[in-house]
């Protein structure tokens, strides 16, 4: 089968890629290299440098998209804080690349597309655990442009009957996790720290619970979401552990001092109902985050 993963080289494309490839598959990435890292192109893939936000640069692309069955698209510009500093530019390739892409798969007659989404489009909910049908309002320009991506997504299926399905990941962790940078989660910024000999700076009184979900869950997910026959008419389906941990928990877990600092605009808590990825996908979580946790602190040397 041939398929399309966007964001490739990123942490949680660079590992879907890796299984599609180990399952005998014809795959192409794109990636624009801009937060992706070239160590993590696998040489089995068919690798093509394009930024998803560049009409011109995509449009070159198109030969790429004959047979293919399905597109994985992971590629976006990341994070709550950055791009409340920068919405403009994150708006181009979280929105503005969604929908070209769309517009190149209907035109190219791809059959399913799968899309990243974040559970950042539930932003502060007092429903736990959160079910897809709880209503959106997104906290930050970068949860409003995933949201935007989703919708895109239902109405594409509608009007040009393309298969699409849309997946709110929630905090994903695990191999390739970034440890600095705009896209690093709280995991990765405490592990440097550590690294560093600094104490973990937690934001607030560190009580902000998060459903922490495993990168690998996460590719099962994608995959399962490729075949599945009960999805294709645009679903939006929860992508989570069905449990979490305070950022207190995590800091507990890496060992080592902490201080506190000021907080920022997040959700305080975020807690999947996954139900929904049982029923449409047959997918259930594998990873306990503790289990990984002790594997993970052995290989940082901590």
């Amino acid at each position: 089968m041939k398929y399309i993963v966007t964001g490739g080289c990123g942490f949680i494309g660079s590992n879907l890629v890796d299984k599609l490839v180990d399952l005998g598959h014809d795959v192409t990435i794109f990636d624009n290299l801009s937060s992706g890292k070239v160590e993590n192109i696998n040489e089995r893939a068919r690798f093509i440098e394009v930024d998803i936000s560049r009409d011109d640069e995509l449009k070159d692309c198109k030969k790429w998209f004959d047979g293919v069955d399905t597109i994985f698209h992971t590629a976006a510009r990341a994070r709550v804080q950055p791009s409340i500093i920068d919405p403009i530019s994150f708006n181009k390739t979280n929105v503005d690349g969604t929908l070209m892409l769309l517009k190149l798969a209907v035109d190219s007659g791809v059959r399913r597309f799968v899309y990243s989404a974040s559970s950042s489009a539930y932003g502060n909910t007092d429903v736990f655990p959160t079910p897809e049908s709880q209503s959106t309002n997104p906290l930050s320009p970068y949860g409003a442009q995933k949201l935007m991506g989703e919708i895109y997504c239902k109405t594409f299926s509608q009007v040009y009957d393309i298969e699409t399905v849309s997946l709110r990941y929630f905090n994903v962790y695990g191999e390739r996790q970034l440890l600095e940078g705009a896209y690093c989660l709280v995991m990765g910024i405490f592990v440097q720290q550590r690294l560093n000999g600094e104490p973990m700076t937690i934001r607030g009184d560190g009580e902000q619970r998060r459903d922490f979900t495993y990168v690998g869950d996460v590719v099962d997910a994608n995959i399962k979401a490729s075949k599945s026959d009960k999805v294709g008419d645009g679903e939006v389906i929860n992508i989570g552990n069905g449990d979490n941990r305070s950022v207190n928990q995590i800091a507990d877990m890496i060992g080592g001092s902490t201080i506190n600092v000021e907080p920022v605009i997040e959700p305080r808590e975020t807690l999947a109902d996954n139900s929904r990825a049982r029923e449409l996908l047959g997918w259930k979580p594998t990873m306990i985050i503790e289990n990984w946790m002790t594997q993970y602190k052995k290989e940082m040397g901590l």
